[in-house]
């Protein structure tokens, strides 16, 4: 039996919240909860959450499966680097955004993000992601292969740039207030 991470009191939130001064930004693979978490971080934190998949599908007037299927990976990376620019200088402080898995991975996006915000690797083993990602069929990335093949190569390959981010939580099968309490105790050891 695992013993749950308590939230932080009210106070050390408080404290916490204070001294952001740049967004959080969410990064790591799809289904690690980066959406999930995001929001439950931003309400612990009376912060704006921001799905940046969101913005982007917004921005296009399309989903992110229609923008892959008539456009290519390579045009949505573009358009994700831009909105995402945008977004960290629209919101400087009180904000937490979840970004797209392979957002971080791409240089000019991961050096937007770590000039910009505060990046967490949001982390978890490849169990939990494939149970995860399982329940979504609308993933480009993961159409047309075995799902547990293709996020652990992805995983393999993707680490390497996930672990510039200067804060790493993981993200377990249990509760995402668990997440969340993990990335609070290592804002506040970071800050």
């Amino acid at each position: 039996m695992t013993i749950a991470t308590p939230l932080p009191d009210d106070a050390t939130i408080r404290a916490i919240r204070r001294r952001i001064e740049r967004p959080i930004v969410l990064v790591g693979m799809m289904g690690v909860g980066k959406s999930t978490v995001g929001r439950k971080l931003a309400g612990t934190l009376g912060a704006q959450f921001i799905d940046a998949d969101d913005e982007i599908a917004e921005a296009a007037n399309m989903s992110i499966p229609e923008i892959f299927e008539q456009f290519g990976e390579a045009y949505f990376r573009d358009g994700e680097r831009r909105v995402i620019a945008r977004l960290l200088e629209e919101n400087r402080r009180n904000c937490v955004i979840a970004t797209g898995g392979g957002a971080f991975v791409q240089d000019e996006t991961r050096a937007i993000i770590l000039d910009g915000g505060i990046a967490v690797w949001l982390d978890s083993d490849i169990d939990v992601l494939v149970e995860r990602v399982s329940r979504n069929d609308r993933r480009p990335l993961l159409r047309g292969g075995n799902t547990r093949e293709i996020v652990t190569r992805m995983k393999t390959e993707r680490e390497p740039a996930y672990t510039r981010a200067p804060i790493h939580v993981t993200s377990s099968a249990g509760p995402h207030t668990e997440a969340v309490a993990r990335i609070l105790k290592e804002l506040d050891r970071w800050l």
